[in-house]
């Protein structure tokens, strides 16, 4: 039986970790705490996933008393280099949320913390077990497109999804690293496992020009706006019963409002990006995102000696009523082979649930190497730090110069 921690009671350890937890692994894991600087929330978590657990609003405290096998990081993206370096010079193994961290000296702290400790940091990259995503690698795997020459990846997240990062942590940067690092850190991962390259050089685009002040008619939150009954972007915290309970409910413990307005002045994260990626083998990457789309999901294209690849996968608007994902095949001989994949059930596709499995249950093969360590949570985080870095200074970017990635290479 291992025991694990949460570090940050978060919807996010709520859905994905705790009750899981308690529901399917029972078994084989139990969790022997919870942290969070917010205890009204810690409490909410415990309650609603059925935990029997103490709750701690002091870190080394909870490390100290539990000595955990591992400790699962949820909590601000700001603070995931902290939590993981403590938990890892404690002695324990660490599973965090992807991202990894925000920044390069963050995530040069992890690499070093990792290697000096001799323990292990997984990142919860749960789009790679969808499916669909894995067909795709298997496919480039399986040598039907060749050797890899060109990526064209878009992105497009609506204003339901895409919006919510304006209205919580996620809108200010120091937060977050912005959505090149908090979102695309998914997109970059894919891609970079498709490949199996690493990043060599990044030039990046941004701009804000749909959210942040755009609009005179606004407030400080939807709750209290003057506006909630004719702005298209109104949201009420209390239409969920998760959003009641572990958000609204706990405001008074640490001020934190789950509905601030997507047009506020702090806001300082880019809602369009564009950016061009260099890697190792002389793949290049075009890449998009947009926070703004009438609907969501991605298209992309990956180019080969012997083919090409194209790729969709729609999750709102018109297109999601079929029963399966599709991709094509453009071989050199003029034939184009379709390939379908039945949509799966459960959160990312599917993935959600095949991730879990293999890291609380073990023991289960996975010659495609689907389960990320720090490395791949390095490299994927940054091309996104990289394409920040080439927006604020306007120049191309070698990740190199941020990272020494051959001294953590495995």
């Amino acid at each position: 039986m291992k025991s694990y921690v949460l570090v940050g009671a978060s919807g996010r350890a709520l859905g994905m970790y705790a009750r899981p937890l308690v529901k399917d692994f029972s078994d084989c894991a139990k969790v022997a705490g919870i942290f969070d600087v917010n205890p009204l929330r810690a409490e909410t978590l415990k309650k609603e996933a059925g935990l029997d657990c103490k709750i701690y609003t002091d870190f080394d405290q909870m490390m100290t008393e539990q000595k955990p096998d591992s400790a699962i990081v949820t909590t601000v993206d700001r603070f995931h280099h902290e939590y993981i370096i403590k938990c890892l010079e404690a002695g324990a193994e660490v599973i965090t949320e992807k991202p990894m961290t925000i920044d390069s000296e963050k995530c040069n702290a992890i690499l070093e913390a990792e290697a000096r400790t001799g323990k292990k940091v997984i990142v919860t990259f749960n789009y790679r077990f969808a499916p669909y995503v894995t067909a795709v690698k298997q496919a480039i795997a399986d040598g039907l497109i060749g050797d890899v020459l060109n990526v064209d990846f878009e992105y497009m997240l609506d204003t339901s999804h895409g919006a919510d990062y304006f209205r919580r942590w996620h809108r200010k940067k120091e937060n977050s690293g912005g959505l090149l690092v908090h979102k695309s850190t998914h997109h970059f991962d894919l891609i970079n496992w498709w490949i199996m390259e690493e990043p060599v050089e990044v030039m990046g685009y941004g701009t804000r020009r749909f959210y942040g002040p755009t609009r005179k008619e606004r407030g400080e939150r939807c709750l209290t706006c003057n506006y909630k009954n004719t702005c298209e972007f109104y949201f009420n915290i209390d239409a969920s019963d998760m959003n009641h309970k572990m958000y609204h409910n706990c405001e008074s413990a640490d001020g934190y409002f789950r509905d601030r307005c997507v047009f506020a002045d702090e806001i300082n994260i880019e809602d369009s990006m564009s950016v061009n990626v260099k890697y190792s083998k002389g793949t290049l990457l075009s890449y998009s995102l947009i926070a703004h789309s009438p609907y969501e999901g991605y298209k992309a294209s990956i180019s080969g000696t012997n083919g090409r690849l194209e790729i969709a996968e729609y999750h709102s608007g018109i297109r999601t009523s079929d029963s399966c994902y599709y991709f094509n095949l453009y071989n050199r001989k003029g034939q184009k082979i379709e390939y379908s994949i039945p949509k799966a059930t459960g959160g990312h596709g599917g993935g959600d649930v095949k991730l879990r499995n293999m890291i609380f249950r073990g023991g289960i093969p996975d010659p495609l190497g689907h389960q990320a360590g720090s490395f791949a949570g390095a490299i994927s985080i940054l091309i996104g730090i990289s394409a920040n870095k080439s927006i604020a200074e306007g120049k191309n970017i070698k990740v190199n110069d941020l990272v020494d990635l051959a001294k953590y290479r495995k």
